[in-house]
């Protein structure tokens, strides 16, 4: 068996030395082939002096062999012989045509190889000139992106990465003439300052190599100045039909009557207070400080539900006069007949769709230079753009993570507690839980039971079921109520972690809903002291009031025997503490964190169409709730007398902005059409085309939660947010109950990150939705300047700053331009419009 091994090894040996040296010589019978065709196209390109004597050839074709063979380099990593010439993007065969190469995707740096003859920068003292290119390039350092592992660690960076861009005007040149094919006797300096020039030459904004860059090339460490040229769209208008002209008219008179209900402040914010440095507002050390204010000699009344103001006692002039309820019930069904007009809702139908495509069409023409046009912002991305959550209910503002550690907390640390009084016992927090059989340890998220699920949809009471943890009401009125044995302790310190979350993220912002009932006047004394002695104060927060639309169950209960009853409870304290705040010195704080007021419950109850003569509050005294119309006049017009009292008395103003359209008829919305400055939910707005398209001229604010929307009445993928979008309706995005509905500890983050999933939304349709949230919020005139710009308040790209928003001014540009057309179309070209955007 041996004698057979050694042959095998021997014949093994021989086969490998004979492909050895096959391949030599094959190797450099290659290297001859091309070294040989090199000369020949050189001699060609040089067009003169003949042929050369045999042995220049020779010494010359040795010469470069050396050169290769000190190089390393094979026949299969050589580059084509054939000389770059600047702007040439093919390559020369061997007849003399040229080879169209589209190996090298556009906007990446081209392989340059000088022709032998050429003079290179380490080999001759008499290289060409440096080339220059570009006037700006950012430098390798710390904070630069490909220094960095990842570019999620700069994401926290000061706003000054503008500081890392420096001339660049005598960038090293050796990039440009050798592409890193250095010489065997290069220095590690020359070698450095090559690897330094390869980085750089992709950082420099230009022509860099005769060919323009792919716009769409992620190139990272470039910061040019934003596109101001774009495509923009040109679509001729046609002269509108008879029955067209007739159509507009109906949708102009729509928008004057909304603009002759909708309060509106004699002087704007931005006249009241000008900013021309808008850096960050002083907070507010006291925001609770009372000083006294004397009484003036206003004298108010409820006349038939609405109160009247008068200068002093013995005036018969009424100061303020609004609307009465007759004129509004008339110009409500005015609104909902053309609204039910088959030739405008073909009209608006046609207009919307349009509207939509336009939209469609600028992404396809446009995108690319929106993208680069926010990699051009230093420091703004979506996370650290401005946010604002424009609906969500402060009972359910934390998630139900949160809520089970800080109940365990509580039971754990205060378990002897005093903290109800049920069935004339007073009962501590350990009682409570060992009457329900539990302990600590019992609990989690499952066994609290207070996330929607299956089980809730089309269910709304159901779903309010699921604010009490374990189904237990008691536990309710211990964790999250205000008005308890406790005096909401422990809703008050659970609101303080909440707010020190939002503070913590800096970017995310909350407009909280908080319920008076209207059951007794002292509610409002009560909800300000609990806020004013919890010290519940934060820059990122500001409150509305919610009105729970309960009358027919008050009136079951005995709590009330009218419906004028709710209203006095509701407002007469409020226009005391506005004529005499020192009758009412916490609630007259309290009121200045206040920026609107809100109606809620299950819209999608039954209701009577109210009619043009309807019943005045006092005269309703039948077991039925009113109408939801009912409710949003009374509401409007006695929010419309108070605002117009405190204004004139320097004190903010409180907007209506109910619930409407989340469900049941479009007359919701029809109503709030009219009266208010923007809605929470409108997903009903895809059954009325008019409507919707007069949402979108009047540019009312939509408060959409498309999360919340899936767990009570519409399927996420049937939601009409993205829909609204595209066409330009004023849309943000919000969480409305976090508790029930949310499962991150940033429950806004989450709205958008999911939305930005299903409905694949860009960067820039993300940074649009913050921008309108922040417009539809109701914080100050100095925090907006300071979050999205001084001249928030113009029209088009003049109020926009994209290094606040990060928003480009072509989208902004692009929203303004097709929204000014749509309303000269409806004006028939006679359209006035504000240089300002209408809060």
């Amino acid at each position: 068996m041996e004698p057979n091994i050694y042959q095998l090894a021997l014949a093994a040996l021989f086969g490998a030395s004979f492909v050895a040296v096959s391949g030599f010589f094959m190797h450099f019978k290659a290297l001859n082939l091309v070294l040989e065709r090199s000369i020949r196209e050189k001699k060609d390109e040089g067009g003169g002096g003949g042929d050369s004597p045999p042995q220049h050839q020779s010494q010359s074709l040795s010469r470069r062999r050396s050169q290769v063979r000190r190089k390393g380099l094979s026949p299969a990593s050589l580059p084509d012989a054939t000389p770059f010439t600047d702007g040439d993007t093919g390559r020369r065969s061997s007849n003399g045509h040229h080879v169209c190469v589209d190996e090298i995707p556009p906007g990446l740096p081209r392989l340059h190889t000088p022709s032998e003859g050429r003079s290179s920068l380490h080999g001759s003292s008499g290289s060409s000139s440096i080339r220059k290119a570009g006037s700006f390039v950012r430098p390798i350092s710390p904070k630069s992106p490909v220094a960095s592992a990842s570019a999620f660690e700069s994401m926290g960076e000061s706003d000054d990465d503008d500081d890392n861009v420096t001339d660049g005007a005598e960038l090293d040149a050796s990039y440009l003439q050798t592409n890193g094919d250095l010489p065997a006797d290069a220095t590690e300096e020359q070698i450095s300052m090559a690897a330094s020039s390869m980085i750089r030459s992709h950082s420099m904004s230009g022509d860099l190599h005769g060919v323009q860059p792919d716009p769409i090339a992620a190139d990272i460490l470039r910061k040019e100045p934003e596109q101001e040229t774009f495509v923009r769209l040109d679509v001729p208008l046609e002269a509108p039909t008879s029955d067209e002209v007739d159509a507009y008219k109906c949708l102009q008179e729509c928008l004057e009557l909304r603009k002759r209900y909708v309060f509106q402040e004699t002087v704007a914010p931005w006249e009241k207070e000008v900013i021309s440095d808008p850096s960050t507002p002083k907070p507010n050390l006291e925001p609770f400080a009372h000083y006294p204010q004397g009484k003036t000699d206003h004298y108010f009344e409820m006349q038939d539900g609405v109160v009247h103001v008068f200068p002093n006692k013995d005036a018969k002039e009424e100061l303020f006069p609004v609307a009465d309820a007759t004129a509004f019930f008339t110009d409500l069904h005015h609104v909902l007949k053309v609204t039910a007009a088959g030739n405008i809702r073909t009209l608006c139908h046609r207009r919307l769709v349009l509207l939509e495509q336009k939209f469609n069409l600028h992404l396809m023409l446009n995108a690319d230079k929106e993208f680069l046009a926010q990699k051009s912002a230093p420091h703004r991305d979506f996370y650290n753009v401005r946010k604002v959550d424009t609906h969500v209910h402060h009972s359910a503002c934390m998630n139900q993570k949160h809520l089970l550690r800080f109940i365990k907390s509580k039971l754990r640390k205060e378990p002897d507690e005093v903290v109800i009084f049920r069935d004339g016992t007073y009962l501590t927090l350990k009682e409570v839980f060992e009457s329900l059989d539990l302990t600590g340890y019992d609990l989690n998220v499952d066994l609290m039971d207070v996330h929607a699920d299956k089980s809730t949809f089309h269910r709304f009471d159901k779903f309010n079921l699921k604010y009490n943890p374990c189904g237990q009401s008691r536990l309710r009125e211990i964790f999250l109520k205000q008005d308890n044995l406790i005096q909401g302790r422990f809703l008050g310190e659970i609101t303080k972690q909440v707010f020190s979350d939002l503070e913590a993220s800096k970017y995310q912002m909350a407009e909280y809903r908080i319920s008076i009932y209207g059951r007794k006047m002292s509610e409002w004394d009560q909800l300000a002291s609990w806020i004013v002695n919890n010290d519940l104060y934060s820059e990122n927060v500001v409150w509305l009031i919610q009105l729970p639309r309960l009358y027919n169950i008050y009136k079951d209960m005995g709590i009330v025997t009218s419906f004028q009853n709710i209203l006095d409870n509701i407002f007469i304290p409020l226009f005391e503490a506005t004529v005499d705040p020192d009758s009412h010195p916490q609630l007259h704080v309290f009121l200045k964190q206040v920026v609107g007021f809100d109606l809620v419950d299950d819209e999608s109850k039954p209701e009577r169409r109210p009619t043009k003569h309807m019943p005045t509050p006092a005269q309703w005294t039948n077991a039925f709730n009113p109408a939801f119309s009912y409710y949003v006049y009374y509401c409007y017009a006695n929010l419309y007398v108070l605002n117009k009292l405190r204004e004139s008395k320097g004190m903010t103003t409180i907007t209506l902005r109910p619930h409407s359209g989340e469900a049941g008829d479009i007359d919701h919305l029809a109503a709030t059409f009219l009266t208010c400055h923007s809605i929470a939910h409108g997903i009903n707005l895809r059954k009325s085309p008019v409507l919707q398209y007069l949402y979108y001229l009047a540019q009312i604010g939509l408060a959409m939660s498309p999360l919340s929307n899936n767990s009570l009445f519409l399927d996420y993928h049937r939601n009409p947010f993205p829909v609204f979008f595209l066409r330009g309706l004023n849309v943000s995005l919000s969480t409305d109950d976090p508790l029930q509905i949310h499962l991150t500890k940033e429950p806004l983050v989450e709205e958008y990150s999911i939305a930005a999933s299903v409905w694949k939304l860009s960067s820039c349709d993300l940074c649009e939705i913050a921008r309108n949230s922040v417009y539809q919020s109701g914080f100050s005139h100095a925090l907006k300047s300071h979050w999205i710009g001084k001249d928030y308040y113009k029209r088009g790209p003049d109020g926009n700053d994209i290094h606040k928003t990060n928003v480009p001014h072509i989208r902004v540009e692009f929203r303004d331009t097709i929204w000014k057309e749509e309303m000269q179309q409806v004006y028939l070209g006679k359209a006035s419009i504000s240089d300002v955007v209408v809060p």
